[in-house]
């Protein structure tokens, strides 16, 4: 079933939404079916697709599930969905080069863009102390709640539902590829920057994992032969690895112009 792809929300009349507009809180579900324009047979997967480890930490007494499984299916789904988008605009790419558009489009930052135009933040169950470090806008957090969605509406719609999702809102990123300016992979780079030039392979290690459940913050290593190496830090181990591989390219540049230049 592909169900629609927009409707304002507030529309129908079960939308519930406070006088101001803004999703209400004790509804959470109606206010993600206004967001996304499209109802939810299973209401009580749809709230666990909402709630944070933090929340469930906090009610454990209520028994309920928090979403770090649907976080790993909804992973799994959205490359599938990117991937035969990918499939149909570019039937000429390579595997490589498939590889590296769906990792640039369905990232940490784009996921949590979606996230934030749709507004979830507003309507995540978070425990007391998430909410005061601010995890409504943690793109890390929102990154994993719309994954978690996103597995809900294929449990739900199937895959048409979520290419549906995947049209509306990752168009952009599309056309970027389209254009030939979507490239965010640092790791990829680094990769093929390291192997064609010094025939050596990156190599990423987690030296530190610190910080409570709702505030992990993940500390990493690449070395590029025994000489080169950039260390990083992140709220999850992608964005760690991200973040040392950019400044690991930075170096590996820098000291490759000096040795030509």
């Amino acid at each position: 079933m592909l169900w629609p792809t927009s409707s304002p929300a507030g529309s129908g009349p079960g939308d519930r939404m406070s006088d101001a507009g803004t999703p209400n809180a004790n509804d959470p579900v109606t206010a993600l079916e206004a967001m996304l324009g499209l109802p939810f047979p299973d209401r009580a997967l749809a709230l666990t697709a909402l709630t944070h480890k933090s929340w469930v930490n906090e009610h454990r007494e209520e028994g309920t599930a928090h979403n770090e499984r649907l976080e790993f299916l909804g992973d799994a789904v959205v490359d599938l969905a990117v991937s035969q988008r990918l499939m149909e605009r570019f039937p000429e790419a390579r595997e490589g080069e498939l590889s590296k558009m769906r990792a640039a489009v369905v990232d940490e930052r784009g996921l949590s863009e979606m996230a934030r135009v749709l507004g979830l933040g507003a309507i995540l169950r978070l425990g007391r102390g998430e909410e005061q470090t601010g995890g409504r806008e943690k793109a890390s957090l929102l990154c994993d709640a719309m994954e978690a969605v996103i597995a809900v509406l294929y449990l739900s719609g199937g895959l048409p539902a979520v290419l549906s999702l995947v049209d509306r809102f990752l168009g952009e990123a599309f056309e970027r590829a389209v254009a030939g300016t979507l490239d965010r992979d640092f790791k990829t780079q680094l990769q093929e920057l390291a192997y064609g030039r010094l025939k050596a392979v990156p190599v990423y290690r987690i030296l530190e994992e610190r910080g409570p459940d709702h505030a992990k913050l993940f500390v990493v290593e690449v070395s590029v032969g025994e000489e080169l190496t950039a260390r990083a830090e992140g709220r999850s181990k992608k964005d760690a690895e991200q973040a040392a591989a950019l400044l690991c390219l930075q170096r590996l540049t820098a000291r490759l112009a000096a040795t030509h230049g």
